[in-house]
Order: structure tokens, then sequence, then C-alpha cells
């Protein structure tokens, strides 16, 4: 994604989708465009860069949040299965981060990363049955933390966002088993209540706006107070029973 910055038209580049958006309050301007990649793939990465800069001229900003996560038995966990996860999540985030660096350091031009973590990657905990996930969302952490330093000297800054629960279709599916557990979850939280989409957005704004121009190599966690109240967000599942465990395992497997 390429922006301006905060409170002037972004322009968005996203795979497969193309249109026109208006700001709120009726101000209207910016144009999206969309190329599909495989994150996972150098090759693939390089392609989607270089359409977006026939399109817009050149991207200055970068958001790393293509992700894969399920909640699993970590000795049920198959090579491929902790591959898939390491490889969209850290892989994929280095390639895409090394892709736009290399051109922005050969252009002398300033750049902006932002990366999607989790806030058991920030509290340094790691969690339970998310073992690829949060193995690769430390990793990724560490690289933000370690190219901060290396890269301000060209003008490149990259920063971080930790957030816990924020229903999205699709993710929550895979990590909230039950309605009974998203009960639980939402009852746990010191806030009762999940994230809001309006509440990442904007600070993910800010983090790629100008106005935080001196904020380099951090890790902000956007959890309404989760990590305090208890390190490892799916360490209840813990409580599971096997039968639980073999129906979800099953439902998970092609049909």
């Amino acid at each position: 994604m390429a922006g301006r910055g905060l409170g002037s038209p972004w322009r968005c580049a996203w795979p497969n989708w193309e249109r026109s958006f208006s700001w709120p309050g009726g101000a209207k301007g910016g144009e999206c465009g969309f190329a599909t990649c495989d994150v996972r793939d150098p090759a693939a990465v390089e392609a989607a860069i270089a359409a977006a800069e026939t399109q817009f001229g050149r991207v200055d900003t970068l958001v790393n949040s293509a992700a894969g996560n399920f909640i699993a038995r970590t000795e049920k966990l198959s090579p491929n299965a902790f591959a898939a996860v390491v490889g969209i999540v850290l892989y994929g985030t280095f390639h895409c981060t090394l892709a736009l660096g290399r051109r922005w350091i050969a252009a002398r031009q300033p750049g902006t990363v932002l990366n999607i973590v989790t806030n058991y990657a920030a509290a340094g905990s790691g969690s339970g049955f998310v073992v690829p996930s949060a193995c690769a969302k430390a990793g990724v952490l560490a690289m933000t933390r370690s190219l901060a330093v290396e890269w301000a000297r060209y003008n490149i800054r990259l920063n971080a966002i930790a957030p816990g629960p924020f229903p999205t279709e699709g993710a929550w599916s895979r990590l909230i088993p039950t309605k009974e557990y998203e009960e639980r979850l939402r009852n746990y939280h010191p806030m009762k209540r999940f994230g809001r989409h309006e509440e990442l957005a904007n600070l993910a704004a800010y983090l790629l706006s100008e106005q935080s121009a001196y904020i380099n190599g951090e890790c902000v966690v956007i959890d309404g107070g989760q990590w305090l109240r208890g390190a490892g967000e799916f360490n209840d599942l813990v409580e599971l029973p096997d039968a639980m465990w073999e129906k979800m395992e099953q439902a998970r497997k092609p049909r």
C-alpha cells in the first residue's frame, strides 16, 4: 500500500480490486488497485510491486498484514502446516520488506513499513496452541526492530502493531472454536469487548503518517489490556476436551 500520509489522499495497491473511494465527511479522492501475489514467492512479490509502480509511479508505504493462523495441538501439527504459516507470515514479510527496501535505498527515497504482529509476540510470551504463528510473529517483530536501526540512515521507518482480538471473517472462525469460547474470551477481557476495526485503522493511519515521523522501531499493542490480564491469548484452550479438538481437526480437513 502506498500513501502520502495522514490527511491527504492515499494511493493503495491491493490484489484483484480497483475502485475510487471517498473519505469520511464526503471528501473524495484517491485511487486503489490490486495485484494478486503469493508473498511466499519472491518473484511474485517483485511482480506485484512492479505492477503497483506502473500504476502509481512509486510506492512509499508497505503494510505487512498477510497472515495464516489456526488453533491446533502442536503435537498434531505436520511439518507442512508449520511451514505454511511461517512461510506466509515471516518469509512473506521479509520478501515484501526487502523488495521495497532495496528500491527505496537505491532511489534515496524515504519509506515506511508497518508490520502487523500479535499481542503474544509483543509480550514475548508466545501462546499455546498457535505455535507456528507465535514463532513467525516473534520473528517479524525482531525484523522490525533490527531494520529500524539498520535502515534509519536511509530515512526508512519500521514499526509494528500488536492487535488483540479483532473479529474478522474467516480468521475468527479458525481461532474461536465455539460461541461459548467467544463469550468466555469476551468476559475474560478487561473491557468486556473485542476491538473495533476503525480503532485499528486509526492507529495504523497515525503510524504511517508524517505525524509519527520520529517513531521508529516501536510496537504498539492495541488489545484493551488483554495481555496484561493474562499472556498467551489461546492458553485457556488447555481446558478444551479431546473430543472437541478432534471435531475441530476433522472440520479443517479438505472435503
